[in-house]
């Protein structure tokens, strides 16, 4: 007769024993996440590891985790008493929206080399010696004294040589801790590394900090130190946390944006499928340069109608979202701005658009997603 093994529900206090995370069944992006058929074939076999570990160990493959404020808190200081060199892995299309804050509060001493991801998103006539010297500018005026500043494509395997060069110049036989908000490529660049470090599968390992629940992914480096992976920051005011997977597709580039110019006059609007509004309320004539998603439909209105001409098209003629996502879709909150320069409207997460000095304009966004006025990056 077959013995009947019977599981135990997964909330019993089960922990992954290649990472020490508490195991969960419920949420895929969150730590600790196994399936509960992987749950029971772990217990017969007394290797109980959770989603992420199990990738690593048979595919060398890293998935990116979300933290909580409080947990990525935790993590900073830790980072912070070590002595090490932080790579800030920044998605260079999600520029402000990816700077981690506070992150120069928190690192000490340490020297931090920022990784500007997704770089072949940018337009090829934008001068790379001039996007790391914005980078760095950008930076300083978050309180960041990036040691140097490196451009990267991780899906296009652009460049990765040449950051393990100055990962290597600057770690000065230190640990290397990577850092960087969700969905900024991360777990995919330090895959990139992988590939180009071994393809021995036993060379990684995992470890956890002590005393917390949060872990960390060490691949060994030559002289008995090691990279390390840590989980990412949740940042709430990304439009990805408010768009379903569909339509997050839709408005996120995947090859490289070509800009496109409006003349507009005072008082009209752009919409961006329904996902945000872009009012040019004064400022003579000049033309704006907008930089999304090249799918993603822009209508073009009068300012003095758009509120009903949005309340009218949202989810149909304006998409994303559909007519359906639209039920749960937050509704668009306005920012004002007067440009002193040159400058950007960012819509966190979607993109931007490029003003004249002295032009005046509205931005609105979906409740809790950031807009913001910078620096004209091109």
């Amino acid at each position: 007769m077959t013995d009947i093994i019977e599981v135990p529900e997964v909330d019993e206090d089960l922990f992954c024993i290649g990472c020490g995370s508490k195991i969960q069944s419920e949420n895929v992006d969150e730590l600790g996440y196994t399936p509960k058929s992987a749950v029971k074939k772990g217990l017969e076999t007394n290797e109980l590891y959770c989603q992420r570990c199990f990738r690593l160990r048979h595919y060398n493959e890293i998935a990116d985790v979300k933290l909580t404020d409080d947990d990525f808190l935790k993590l900073l200081n830790q980072i912070g008493s070590a002595d090490a060199l932080i790579v800030n892995v920044i998605d260079i299309f999600d520029f402000n929206g990816s700077l981690i804050p506070g992150l120069h509060r928190f690192v000490g001493d340490n020297p931090v080399l920022m990784v500007g991801n997704k770089a072949d998103l940018l337009p090829k006539s934008l001068r790379r010696s001039k996007l790391k010297d914005w980078m760095r500018q950008q930076a300083n005026l978050q309180g960041l004294r990036p040691i140097d500043v490196a451009l990267t494509s991780a899906t296009k395997n652009f460049a990765i040589d040449e950051l393990l060069e100055l990962i290597e110049k600057y770690r000065e036989g230190r640990d290397v801790y990577v850092v960087g908000v969700t969905n900024v490529g991360k777990s995919t660049l330090i895959n990139q590394i992988i590939k180009q470090r071994t393809g021995v599968q036993d060379l990684i390992t995992t470890s956890r900090f002590p005393g917390t629940t949060l872990d960390k992914i060490e691949i060994p480096l030559d002289d008995d130190r090691a990279l390390i992976d840590t989980p990412g920051i949740i940042h709430q005011d990304q439009m990805a946390h408010y768009l379903s997977g569909k339509a997050l597709r839709l408005v996120s580039p995947q090859k490289e944006i070509k800009q496109r110019v409006y003349q507009l006059n005072d008082n009209q609007t752009l919409f961006f499928g329904a996902v945000a509004r872009f009012d040019y309320i004064s400022g003579g004539t000049p033309g704006v340069v907008v930089y999304l998603d090249n799918d993603l439909m822009i209508h073009r209105t009068k300012t003095e109608s758009a509120s009903e001409f949005y309340e009218k098209h949202a989810g149909g003629l304006l998409n994303p979202p559909t007519d359906d996502e639209m039920v749960d879709f937050p509704e668009l909150v306005r920012f004002e701005f007067k440009a002193t320069q040159k400058s950007d409207l960012v819509f966190a997460g979607l993109g931007w658009v490029t003003i004249n000095e002295g032009a005046k304009v509205a931005g609105w966004a979906p409740k809790g997603v950031s807009v913001l006025l910078r620096k004209a990056m091109i």
